[in-house]
């Protein structure tokens, strides 16, 4: 009535157990379910990216570069005084790295000490990319940092 159990039939065998096994790793464990795309809009972001990356070449290029420093109330950005941003004005952009609904983009006019300070209240703990963008002499600059806030 049954046939011998030959090697052909523990190949078949294994194969069907092992399909089986990765059918049910995929339904009971699926991928991450809240993944976020980084912008809405982008291939339109791709297209202008070769201006972000000029952007950084000339900041790359600059002798003296803006800093950041960290205390546990604030983050000041200072620029170094051979760095002069067309009316004083740059814009800076906190990327959160997990949680959009966590950036902080702004236009800011820096202070008589060529600085300014983002509160600390308006983070949460966590990884952030500090984008600072600004213009001088019809010339666009770009320096991010990544930091984390405790």
């Amino acid at each position: 009535m049954f046939k011998k159990f030959n090697w052909g039939h523990g190949i078949a065998l294994a194969l069907g157990l092992f399909v089986i096994y990765i059918l049910t790793l995929i339904i009971l464990f699926p991928m991450e379910k809240n993944s976020q795309v980084i912008s809405d809009n982008y291939y339109e972001d791709e297209l202008l990216y070769q201006r972000v990356i000029d952007a950084k070449n000339n900041a790359d290029a600059l002798p003296e570069k803006p800093e950041y420093k960290q205390t546990s109330e604030e983050i000041e950005i200072t620029f170094p005084q051979s760095v002069n941003p067309e009316s004083g004005k740059t814009n800076f952009y906190l990327y959160r790295t997990n949680d959009s609904n966590l950036d902080i983009k702004k236009d800011v006019v820096l202070d008589e000490k060529k600085s300014f300070q983002i509160p600390g209240k308006v983070l949460r703990p966590g990884s952030y990319t500090l984008k600072l963008m600004w213009k001088e002499n019809d010339k666009s600059y770009q320096i991010d940092y990544s930091l984390i806030w405790k």
